[in-house]
């Protein structure tokens, strides 16, 4: 019978990644982060992090120091005052209440931790489980274990002396060789679960590999007749014109940012257009992403053969999202005299579907109110939110088409995390 002990790991306390696959990892929770709602709307922060930790994973921490930091990502002359222009210094102190601030949410809590320390700008990385560090990693392991093995000459092996944080006994050549294999599986499987494709990258992966910038088409309002304009050469006289203008309402403003954001860390364009100026041929031209439902009459007519689809009474006092399997059952629905009290369920849906009048990829984005519609905005950028969806969908999902039932509590006119209901795929 073989023994097998592993002495406990020993981790370094500011350990920086080495291996390709640990660089990986945290380039791709840098990612994560970055489109988070604490980072996403600013340029200057992801900026920042994005050139630590470059420098940090290339082992060229002497290059994070505040002058050089303000003339690299700032474009600070390189003699400038670092007393006098302090940017480095408030950039950095705001990232590290930001990361904090994300960190605090137990979703997180199973994320690789990027921790920047105060009084440096060199990032520091920790992996869950090992506060200290990441462990030794498994390739790292099976490449000892095979050098203990091959150097062996006889059938009957005594301890080998592997690194001081683990001794390895075994008592025939053949276990340390089925030993060995083992640890280059696991090896392997890690591997392989560090590269494989994020389900949000999945999902907007059509939309990145299009050739055209994508559409956005938002709801718009008519707000305004009259403008008054201000006189060039005596700013204090104003003259009204008439003049027709519209106005986007601000939470359908939230999903169009955190969206737009979202495909330009993939390197992807977009252009915005309101309903009312969307046309058909413009859907023709690329994939377009449709926000808002009863105020966008492009997301009623989209969705509208779609199994899960929008519905209302005739007085529009009671609007729900319908199911065509059970079209008398109205489990989502809002009463928009409750709606008025702050305190409410709201409902929507999140579509990824070819429309085959447009013949062109669609995504969609709408909630019944306004609390269902910012809702849909953030599943659309959260890698979390989006990975509760493999439990509800095959795991050929990525080339069909998709649709999501999603419901949040809106309290105080403020929606909650959006939780999904059902979901279908053809």
């Amino acid at each position: 019978m073989v023994g097998v002990t592993l002495q406990p790991e020993q981790v370094a306390e500011n350990s920086t990644p080495c291996s390709e696959v640990e660089k990986g990892a945290v380039q791709q929770q840098l990612e994560q982060l970055l489109v988070s709602p604490l980072f996403h709307s600013s340029k200057r922060y992801p900026r920042f992090l994005r050139f630590v930790v470059a420098h940090a994973l290339a082992g060229q921490t002497d290059q994070l120091k505040e002058r050089i930091l303000g003339v690299e990502i700032f474009d600070r002359p390189a003699d400038y005052d670092t007393n006098t222009d302090p940017i480095v210094r408030v950039t950095a102190a705001e990232i590290r209440k930001r990361i904090e601030h994300y960190y605090q949410d137990p979703k997180h809590s199973h994320e690789i931790r990027i921790f920047l320390p105060a009084g440096s700008y060199a990032p520091q990385f920790y992996w869950p489980g090992h506060p200290s560090g990441p462990a030794v990693s498994s390739v790292e392991l099976a490449t000892e274990v095979w050098e203990a093995v091959k150097v062996q000459p006889t059938s009957t092996l005594p301890v080998v002396p592997v690194p001081q944080s683990k001794r390895i006994f075994a008592a025939s050549r053949m276990a340390v060789f089925v030993l060995a294999a083992l640890v280059l599986v696991i090896a392997s499987a890690a591997l392989w679960n560090a590269s494989r494709p994020q389900v949000l990258k999945q999902f907007w992966g059509p939309f990145v590999s299009s050739p055209n910038p994508v559409l956005i088409c938002v709801a718009d309002q008519s707000q305004y007749s009259t403008i008054r304009l201000r006189d060039a050469a005596d700013p204090m006289h104003e003259i009204t014109l008439p003049d027709t203008m519209v106005a986007l309402i601000i939470d359908d403003v939230s999903p169009l940012v955190n969206v737009a954001a979202l495909l330009r860390t993939y390197g992807k364009t977009s252009r915005i257009l309101a309903e009312s100026n969307t046309t058909l041929t413009d859907l023709r031209r690329a994939p377009s992403i449709f926000i808002g439902a009863f105020d966008n009459r492009w997301t009623l007519r989209l969705t509208s053969p779609l199994r899960f689809h929008f519905a209302n009474d005739a007085a529009m006092n009671k609007l729900w999202i319908e199911d065509r399997s059970n079209p008398g059952k109205h489990n989502w629905m809002m009463d928009r005299t409750i709606q008025q009290t702050g305190t409410y369920s709201d409902y929507a849906i999140v579509a990824r579907f070819v429309d085959p009048n447009v013949e062109q990829l669609v995504v969609v984005g709408a909630g019944i109110g306004r609390g269902g519609t910012v809702a849909a905005g953030e599943f659309l950028v959260d890698e979390q939110r989006m990975q509760e969806m493999l439990k509800q969908v095959p795991s050929s999902w990525q080339g069909k088409n998709i649709e999501i039932v999603l419901e949040t509590q809106v309290i105080g006119d403020r929606s909650g995390p959006p939780r999904i209901t059902a979901a279908y795929v053809w």
